[in-house]
């Protein structure tokens, strides 16, 4: 189930929204989706994807002091409509072409003309797909849960 429709969500929180939606989708459903669009505005890369490495931080019990947990490789980029919009994706791995597609999307999105229509194609759609993946790992962690209990005896009974 979305967090919040894109009606419903002011632009900062939809577009935070969106973009982790985008990064997080496997890129070949991403790409088919982004294929199935058709005709799309052109745009103009303003930063090349980019491979790198990101810093990720834990915290201890979830909670506690931060700590450098190690790195992982990320993309990103940057495209600009032929309008003037902005649009960034980043992206977790290798694929220049995942962030391409979601910077082009970050891009769109910020167009009344397009908002409604990427959220119904797009959005939605990957959204849906990543809470069913969750589900289904969650129904298989929950299938090995044991539960443990302590039968306290009294003494001298």
């Amino acid at each position: 189930m979305p967090l919040s429709s894109s009606a419903d969500a002011p632009a900062p929180a939809r577009r935070q929204r969106w973009l982790s939606v985008l990064a997080k989708a496997p890129a070949s459903r991403l790409t088919a989706l982004w294929d199935g669009l058709g005709a799309v505005p052109a745009y103009t890369l303003l930063r090349r994807p980019e491979t790198g490495l990101v810093m990720v931080k834990g915290r201890i019990s979830g909670s506690g002091a931060p700590f450098a947990a190690g790195e992982m490789t990320a993309t990103r980029a940057a495209v600009r409509l032929a309008s003037g919009e902005v649009g960034i994706g980043y992206v977790g791995g290798r694929s220049a072409r995942h962030a391409e597609i979601a910077a082009a999307i970050d891009a769109l999105s910020q167009r009344s003309d397009w908002r409604d229509r990427l959220e119904a194609e797009i959005v939605a759609p990957l959204e849906a797909e990543a809470d069913a993946r969750r589900r289904t790992i969650a129904a298989r962690a929950a299938a090995t849960k044991v539960d443990f209990f302590t039968v306290a005896r009294e003494a001298g009974s």
